[in-house]
């Protein structure tokens, strides 16, 4: 019996996926017995969703851009009539050429093939053999051995060798310890790890499992923000089949071992991602961050030492323990080991979900793997690291994805969020969002932080309104030391990487708003103007959506629009279709 796989994560939901579900079962109904039907989670190609496929005897096809009308074809052609719909399938035509090509899936090994609703399915594809090789196998010194030989580090961010994290909490002195999963997500443009948590939950819980069994803990949570439901939900329901089988809570495999895990929903504040506001958080406390040391691996939760790591840290964990560090530090650079997802968004032709070993170039990333810039306009620059990122022009990204190679460009590896850029981006425009972003998300705890990033804000809107100074680039540079140098955590000391680097390596479009006041991109409104040039035919579109009446003539006959009268809402520029309105 052949099998249908639909895509059912939170990228195939929202285009449609769950109205192509429906109307499989419906197929089903009428046709009893010729199909198994399925879920399964992100396969990466979130720009192609919905997404279905057939699989019969080990032979696959995928089909992109699935809609309820196009289903009946599918299952009367292909899954009844053995023929493939050419046209309609996801790897052909060059559409997706290269996405898969330069990838190495250790953390998305599961995503897009099995059904993460599943402890069979996941057990088939050697699910739960990482931590019973260690249970079973291994002392606890040597499964954080491993971790160390691997050179796996910690995918949140801040990148500290996993195995040392271990290894200190470890040594810690204390009767009772715990483990922690910040699946606290809130980058912009950021959906890793809701994608792993959707699509392959029990890779997590399994490498908590080892963690928890390396460090000495019985106890665990993870923390995710409220706003995942689908993770959420899919977490749980792997928490109980889990202790269904006997694989999570007291003498696991018959080992002694002992081990819990429970979920703990944000609230949805970034700052909430550092953990010790996290800690603060499940405690029931405000999520502010503290000082240290001390470091959570010697007083964390409730003062017990603690284990952080991110979703996509404990997803690598089992692959590493069941194929041996070595293995996994075969890839990568020589400070930057294994693989490392990223979310692709932006004005990227193929955004979703990648893995690509480190040292990849981030031209080959956007490129090879991603397939260049939408409508082949010039691409300008990537923000690399959310809020506490930067952004790293088009010049530079001929280096390889590695912490150290990125750290010198002024920007961070981050959790892996990559927003692609074009000419028609105003990197002004960018460095205010960020700064909004991050003074909107400040706990306030810190003067520097709370007020600085405040100041700081109002400087790129005076810019962008046409009312900025030269004096005021000087005061975006002091501000941003001052911040950095004073705030607590590291939402403050890293807030002003967004606005460094696009003041760094495009200076010259902050000058073109001050001094010539224009926008280079066209992007800010206040800095627009439009005129209508001698292409006019009189077609009277433009007046007709103008809403302020600002544009006369006659029928058949030239434009003319009234600057005074103008507010500035392209509405003109939208609807003509003879290129007879120009933006400058």
């Amino acid at each position: 019996m052949k099998t249908i796989l639909v895509g059912l994560g939170t990228c195939g939901i929202s285009a449609g996926g769950e109205k192509v579900y429906r109307a499989l079962q419906e197929e089903l109904k009428e046709h009893p017995g010729t199909f198994e039907l399925k879920e399964t989670g992100c396969i990466g190609m979130c720009y192609r969703e919905p997404l279905v496929e057939v699989i019969d005897d080990g032979e696959s096809h995928l089909y992109a851009e699935v809609t309820p009308e196009r289903i009946g074809r599918i299952v009367e052609e292909d899954v009844i009539g053995g023929t493939q719909i050419d046209d309609w399938l996801a790897l052909a035509g060059g559409q997706a050429e290269g996405f898969f090509d330069k990838q190495v899936r250790i953390v998305l090994r599961n995503s897009g093939i099995i059904d993460p609703g599943s402890i069979e399915e996941y057990i088939a594809r050697d699910g739960y053999q990482g931590v019973t090789k260690a249970l079973k196998e291994m002392t606890p010194e040597e499964v954080i051995k491993d971790v160390l030989d691997s050179g796996l580090r910690g995918r949140g961010g801040g990148g500290f060798p996993t195995g040392k994290k271990w290894e200190f909490t470890r040594a810690s002195a204390g009767d009772k310890k715990y483990i922690i999963c910040n699946a606290d997500e809130g980058d912009p443009g950021a959906f890793m790890d809701r994608s792993v948590l959707e699509s392959d939950p029990h890779s997590v819980l399994e490498g908590m499992m080892i963690a928890g069994y390396a460090i000495g803990a019985d106890e665990a949570y993870i923390y995710c923000r409220a706003e995942y439901p689908k993770a959420i939900a899919r977490l749980r329901q792997a928490i109980s089949q889990a202790q269904r089988r006997g694989l999570l809570g007291e003498d696991i495999l018959g080992t002694g071992f002992n081990f819990h895990i429970k979920i703990k929903e944000g609230a949805g504040a970034f700052v909430c991602g550092e953990e010790t506001a996290l800690i603060a958080s499940i405690e029931g406390r405000r999520g502010m961050p503290r000082f240290r040391p001390p470091f959570p691996a010697v007083s964390g939760l409730w003062g017990k030492p603690t284990n952080i790591n991110n979703v996509e840290t404990f997803a690598n964990i089992p692959w590493i323990i069941q194929n041996g560090g070595a293995a996994f530090a075969a890839y990568g650079t020589e400070n930057s080991k294994g693989t490392k997802v990223f979310a692709m968004a932006g004005k990227v032709q193929r955004t979703g979900l990648i893995e690509v070993p480190m040292g990849l170039t981030i031209r080959s990333i956007i490129f090879d793997v991603c397939g260049g810039i939408i409508d082949n306009k010039r691409f300008k620059a990537v923000q690399m690291g959310g809020p506490s990122g930067g952004c790293i022009p088009a010049e530079m990204c001929d280096i390889g994805v590695d912490y150290q190679e990125v750290n010198k460009t002024g920007a961070i590896m981050g959790s892996g969020g990559l927003i692609v850029m074009d000419e028609t981006t105003c990197m002004v425009d960018v460095a205010k969002f960020f700064l909004t972003f991050t003074q909107a998300e400040s706990c306030g705890k810190c003067t520097f932080c709370r007020i600085g990033t405040k100041r700081r804000r109002e400087i790129p809107e005076r810019i962008t309104d046409g009312q900025g100074t030269m004096d005021d680039l000087d005061n975006l540079e002091e501000l941003s030391d001052q911040i950095r140098a004073a705030s607590l955590c590291g939402l403050g000391q890293t807030a002003p990487n967004p606005v460094i680097t696009t003041l760094k390596y495009f200076r010259d479009e902050y000058e073109a708003h001050i001094v010539d006041k224009k926008c280079p991109a066209h992007v800010c409104t206040p800095l627009l103007t439009y005129t209508i040039n001698e292409l006019c035919n009189g077609c009277t579109a433009c007046a007709r959506a103008c809403p302020t009446a600002a544009i006369t003539g006659e029928k058949k006959g030239m434009h003319f629009l009234d600057q005074e009268l103008c507010i500035k809402c392209g509405k003109c520029f939208t609807v003509c279709r003879f290129d007879a309105v120009t933006k400058d």
